[in-house]
Parts: C-alpha cells; structure tokens; sequence
C-alpha cells in the first residue's frame, strides 16, 4: 500500500511539473497549439529575436517611474498653473544635450539638398535670426554669426518655433533609421544620388511604398527571410524591432522627471527630499564635488538684473548670452543643461488647469488622432510631393462605439462639455490669449532669473513662433523593459511562475 501510494505521489508531481513548465520543452514550437514557429511547414508564423531597443544617436536611457509635478519653488508669478500633482511616466529616451547649431545645420543643408524642386521646404525650416534683434540693444553681430560662425557651432540652436522643432524631430527618424538599414546591410545608404520624393521614410517603408533606387552596393544581404517561403526576402516590419521609434519632442511630464534627476535623491521607494533645482541644495552653486569647483555657478542663467555672466576678473557662469551644449555639470541622468541655457520646447498645448486634468500615466494633452488616407478602392494613397505617407483626421462616425476616444482633435478635451471645437472658450463674451496653438516651453534661458530653471515652472509661447532664449531637445519612447537592456532586469521582475526562471527558484 505504501509503495502504491509512493507512485501516485510521484505521477502527480510529473503532471504537476509538466503543467508548470509547458514552455521549457522547445521554444521553436507555439506553447499555444504546438505548431512550429518560423517554419514554412506550419504557415510561416515568426517568432523574432530580440535583444531589446537601441539606444539611438545621442540619446540616454531615463528609468520612468512616479514622481510629483508642479511647483516645487514659491509661485511669483501668481499664475497658479502648476498645481502638484502626482503622476508615472514609462522610461524614454532623451537626448544628452539640447540640439546644437550644427545639428540642425546639418538638418536645412539635408533639405536643401534633396528638395531640389521645392527650395521653400528649406526656406520654412532655417531658424529666425533676426530673433536677437532688440530695438534697444545691439545684437545684430549675433544675427549675422550666431547660427554660421563655427565659433558657435556646439551653441544650442535658437529661433526655432514649435513646429519647427517637430519637423526635425521626424527627419531625425528616418536619417537615423535609414542609417540603420545601411549598417545592416538592407538598403544602402543612396541619398547622394536622389531628390524629392524618393527620400527614404520610415512609415513609407514600412507601408511598402519605398522603393530605394539602384545602387552600385549589393542589396538586401541583411534583409530577413520570409518563412512563408524556402528561400525568400521582404522588408523589415515593426515586429523585427531593429528601427528604431520616432524621435520627438519630449511630454512636459517626461521634460519635467527628467530634469528633476531624482535618481540621484532616492532610497529604495522613497525620494529623500524634492529638489528646488535639478540637483541637491536650494543654492545655485556647486556645493560639494572637487574643492576646485566650490563656488562655481551650476547653471548658465541671469544671476541679477544687468548681471548676464559676473566681472571680467571672475565670470560666474562665462555665459553672456547661450554657452556650449554641454557645459557645466550634467545632472543624476546625465542630461546637460536641463536646468539653463535654452528653455526647451515640450509637446503638451498649454492649459493652466493641465496638471488638474491629465491622466495619472503620462499625462499630457495635445492629442490629435490620425489614420492614412485611402483611396477609393480601400488602397493606401501614394506619397506626397516630399515622399511622405498621407495622414487625415479619424471621424465621429467610425469610433462611435469607441469608449476612449471620438474625434481627431482631443486638445480642447474638458475645456468644456462640447470640445470639438477650435479654441478653449472659457466664458461668453470673454477671451483669451491662450488658445490650441499655445505650447509649453520649460526651464531657464540665458537671460532668465533662477526660478524658472525649477522644473515645475512653465510657460507658453504660439507653436509658429520663436525666441534667442528658445532650443530644444529630442525623446523617444523606450518599448519592452523599462529598465533597459541589462540582464540584470530579470532579478527585478515578477515571473509568471511558469518556464525555466521559476524552475530555478524551486
């Protein structure tokens, strides 16, 4: 009797173990139906490698998490439009240093040289100059230097409205993942030799509406194989995840957390003390650090009135008007300049009531909903004139049953019961400034006082318009993990309890 119930004991455990374990068997085969994955035989279905995401061209890792926006700093202002709020933002990418003159010299010269047949397209992206112009200073050798003189080629760009910036941020994207295709060995690089619309686009591609031209370099050596055939290739999709997302501006949410660096200020679960700043102290100058370094201003801001960078004997921060992009120290995320320099543009359309209105989860507001235009038969339209896919705004009439959103245009959403309209409307008869085309620029300039390089101050400046204290920097989304890349994330993360990790607990 003993030894039936020895063998029953042990056949439970077999099935427990074969219950628990279902996937450790074969990773080649679907723990779902048992067909084979990648395998012509049972339909083709792939199951990608992934290594997970690149860090793209001078972008760093920021580990999302919660934190609190708004005012951190007494409101001087008396806008009241920075109410704390608690908030979580997934980990994204954002750019090292604000964009330089030469970065985006390398941009118009790009537009320049491919558009051939449309020189306004270059025309609409150079950077206001005449912004330094003050009718009662003179400034006009920074009009004519600033953004051409070598002298200031690692100085951050100026004079860039909102939807400039953006348009830089989307030919970021395809240069950089047009780059990548070249590296893989893909497409080769062609652009030397094309014009206009033949430009490579990432959502044009992806959408098979690219076609690179002939080139001398052998093509499609690195191309994936198609396993719904033996020997066959196609282009590369999104489930490769070997392009990279789209470089864009950072939410104010994420500008905001960024700046904040409270990595640096925090134990296990707990954030020590909020920073006034984007480093420790309520002072402005470097408290701790090399004994040589004492003293030094942190930041390139307006210390006073007439003040724009101390005495010749002993300049506080060497910055009459913008200093180099990475300048002074960078803060617990190594972004540099996060504090002064340039305010910085964000995505977010300005609301005062923002921080009382938007989601606990990368909050933001500013969205406006799109699909690709189709033509008549259900077929994607051809690209425009540029070489871009087209884009039109969803209609009520296809989300009606939709419990998330409606309409296209969602910028005006709880400005009041109908907010399918073109401007906030606060009371009948009365107006405001503040309409969908306002946009929220963070942080100190040059030629502003310390409490706007507090992270929680915001301002806002018309999308098409632009200043000399003004720059930008790119993000982009971080997809999968939100600690990276490191091996070490899997110590960190609950398991399921099924497959090879769990084995090893037992």
């Amino acid at each position: 009797m003993k030894r039936k119930t020895n063998f029953l004991t042990l056949t439970t455990l077999l099935s427990a173990a074969i219950i628990l374990f279902p996937s450790c068997s074969n990773k080649n085969k679907s723990s779902t139906t048992g067909f084979g994955y990648n395998s012509k035989k049972w339909g083709g279905f792939e199951n990608t490698k992934y290594k997970g995401q690149e860090t793209g061209p001078g972008l760093v890792l920021v580990p999302g998490g919660a934190f609190v926006m708004g005012s951190a700093e007494q409101d001087v202002a008396l806008d009241y439009n920075n109410v704390e709020r608690k908030v979580t933002v997934n980990s994204f990418y954002m750019d090292e240093a604000e964009i330089s003159n030469k970065q985006y010299g390398e941009y118009v010269y790009w537009l320049q040289r491919i558009f051939t047949s449309y020189p306004e397209v270059y025309k609409k992206a150079l950077p206001d100059t005449l912004c330094w112009r003050s009718r009662l200073a003179y400034n006009e050798p920074y009009v004519e230097y600033y953004f051409r003189h070598p002298a200031y080629k690692d100085y951050p760009v100026v004079g860039v409205s909102w939807l400039q910036a953006t348009d830089f941020a989307a030919w970021r994207t395809d240069r950089v993942n047009e780059m990548i295709l070249d590296r893989e060995k893909i497409h080769p690089y062609l652009d030397n030799k094309i014009t206009d619309d033949q430009n490579f686009n990432t959502k044009a591609y992806y959408a098979s509406k690219y076609e690179p031209a002939k080139g001398k370099k052998k093509q499609s050596k690195g191309m994936p194989r198609d396993f719904r055939t033996k020997k066959g290739k196609r282009n590369l999709a999104v489930k490769d995840g070997i392009l990279l997302p789209e470089y864009r501006l950072p939410t104010e949410a994420e500008w905001e957390y960024a700046a904040q660096g409270a990595i640096g200020n925090s134990q296990y679960e707990n954030t020590d003390e909020r920073r006034v700043y984007s480093w420790n102290d309520e002072t402005v100058r470097m408290t701790h650090g090399k004994e040589k370094d004492r003293g030094k201003i942190m930041a390139n801001f307006k210390r006073d009135k007439g003040d724009q960078a101390g005495i010749a004997s002993q300049l506080n921060d060497a910055g009459m008007i913008t200093t180099p992009v990475d300048a002074y120290w960078p803060n617990d995320y190594g972004l540099y300049n996060i504090a002064g320099n340039v305010s910085e543009w964000v995505m977010d359309v300005y609301r005062p009531l923002s921080f009382e209105d938007v989601d606990d989860f990368n909050a933001f507001r500013g969205n406006v909903y799109t699909k690709l235009k189709l033509d008549q038969y259900g077929e994607l339209e051809e690209k425009d004139s540029l070489g871009r896919l087209i884009f039109v705004p969803v209609t009520l009439e296809e989300n009606i049953n939709r419990r998330n959103y409606q309409v296209s245009d969602n910028i005006g959403y709880k400005d009041e019961e109908t907010y399918n309209n073109d401007e906030q409307k606060y009371e009948y008869g009365v107006t405001t400034l503040i309409r969908n085309k306002a946009r929220v620029f963070k942080g100190a300039s040059w030629n502003d006082r310390a409490y706007w390089m507090s992270p929680g101050t915001r301002r806002w400046l018309d999308e098409d318009l632009s200043t000399s204290t003004i720059g930008f920097r790119c993000a982009m989304i971080r997809v999968g993990s939100p600690i990276g890349n490191s091996k070490k994330r899997n110590k960190t993360l609950p398991t399921s309890g099924i497959g090879k990790k769990s084995k090893k607990r037992r």
